[in-house]
């Protein structure tokens, strides 16, 4: 029996429940489901139930505190049925919203081991692996998904992301447009997360166009949606229409006011020329990020960039960038701590963690670009020559597109004139 406040609670949640708007979300409608069902009789099945739909409506939402609430409903789950399986896994649904990878991958290992054919649980390892930078485990796990599941749309999500990262940017294309032909037309907050990666993966080789259409697809499936806003905002950028971009960068961070969405709303500004604006939004950026620095959901990637490239603090962004490192090292957060050690005068510690992601065959322009400026540094021109045309090649409109033109003038320069010294 549970106890009576827990009771009184159900029953609250309940006649919330019936007083919502009849347009609501995929989520929501899961969570009053749920909430009905647990009012009228307490149970496992109905806290778990709960607790997914509060997973489920922190992606649609952007708002972390979701997965606090599903933690509330694992624990009411737990309470009615001790150590029921459904429970646990929900529980590392919401570790990993949370960004606690380890202890993610710690209890999905442990639920692998009791049900080895849980198709989700695979997922759940795949998605901890690729944030910890064990990606070859990451590949496992995703080909697990696919050989017990044909076609599973989760398995082919994460097939589609690992693959971008192994610089496979039309294969992933191919595996995210089976995910959305295979997603039903119900569940409109997943087309759009679809469509949105979708509209990044085309932002990715240089096809804005195709990305914008891509992202005001996401918005109408399911209106203000802050990943397909940032999508739309990041191609509105690349087709040199910065003050439609801030509109909309403006509107995701009104969705989701986290402080990275700031960083990226701040940058839009500053190209806007809305220089006094892109000011204040940099320093708030800056306070809210440092709030959280020390949470294991944070925005340090963000906060290395602008101490390395806007607050001119290199020895911050390297600060910050060694305890980010410590806690992952997945491909992205390589990057940014390899660029704090070339900002430091690190340049041979810089390009040892960047060999893993160019082993990786990556195509993130950024991360070639960087990774030629700090060939670059290191006196390895050849080098530096071949990444900055690398990344040209892959987009060559995108936002390092000119700095990689720039660098490469000086570098043709010297290397005519090694030529002409030799003949």
């Amino acid at each position: 029996m549970l106890p009576s406040r827990w009771l009184a609670l159900s029953l609250f949640i309940a006649v919330c429940c019936v007083l919502a708007k009849a347009d609501t979300s995929p989520a929501e409608r899961l969570i009053c489901a749920a909430r009905r069902a647990a009012a009228a009789a307490p149970s496992s099945r109905a806290y778990n139930r709960l607790a997914l739909g509060y997973a489920r409506r922190a992606r649609e939402t952007g708002d972390p505190s979701f997965y606090e609430r599903a933690h509330d409903a694992v624990a009411l789950s737990l309470e009615a049925e001790p150590g029921n399986y459904g429970a646990r896994r929900v529980r590392v649904w919401a570790l990993l919203g949370q960004h606690k990878f380890a202890q993610a991958l710690e209890a999905a290992q442990a639920l692998n081991k009791e049900f080895p054919d849980d198709v989700i649980v695979y997922g759940f390892l795949s998605d901890a692996y690729t944030e910890l930078g064990r990606y070859e485990e990451a590949v496992e796990a995703a080909q697990w998904m696919l050989d017990m599941r044909p076609g599973n749309i989760p398995g082919l999500t994460r097939a589609a992301y690992l693959r971008e990262i192994h610089g496979e940017i039309g294969g992933a294309v191919e595996l995210m447009s089976q995910a959305l032909n295979r997603t039903p037309g119900s569940e409109t907050e997943d087309r759009a997360w679809i469509l949105s990666q979708l509209a990044h993966l085309d932002l990715s080789r240089g096809r804005a166009g195709e990305a914008l259409e891509l992202a005001e697809h996401a918005l109408a499936a399911f209106p203000g949606y802050h990943y397909a806003l940032a999508e739309q905002g990041r191609a509105l950028l690349a087709l040199n229409r910065p003050t439609e971009a801030v509109a909309a960068l403006r509107k995701r961070y009104e969705a989701a006011p986290h402080p990275e969405n700031l960083f990226e709303l701040a940058a839009a500004l500053e190209k806007a020329e809305l220089g006094t604006e892109a000011e204040s939004a940099f320093r708030r950026f800056e306070q809210g990020a440092r709030a959280e620095m020390n949470e294991q959901d944070n925005c340090n990637r963000e906060l290395i960039f602008y101490y390395a490239d806007y607050a001119d603090d290199p020895e911050e962004a390297l600060r910050v960038a060694k305890e980010e490192i410590s806690r992952r090292g997945d491909l992205l957060t390589r990057d940014a701590y390899a660029w704090a050690l070339h900002r430091n005068g690190r340049g041979a510690e810089a390009w040892e963690q960047l060999a893993p992601a160019l082993a990786l065959n990556t195509q993130n322009v950024r991360i070639l670009y960087r990774a030629g400026v700090v060939a670059a540094a290191n006196g390895n021109l050849a080098r530096a020559t071949e990444l900055f045309e690398e990344s040209l090649a892959v987009n060559p409109k995108s936002t390092v597109a000119d700095s990689a033109r720039a660098a490469l003038k000086p570098l043709a320069a010297e290397a005519s004139n090694k030529k002409g010294n030799q003949s």
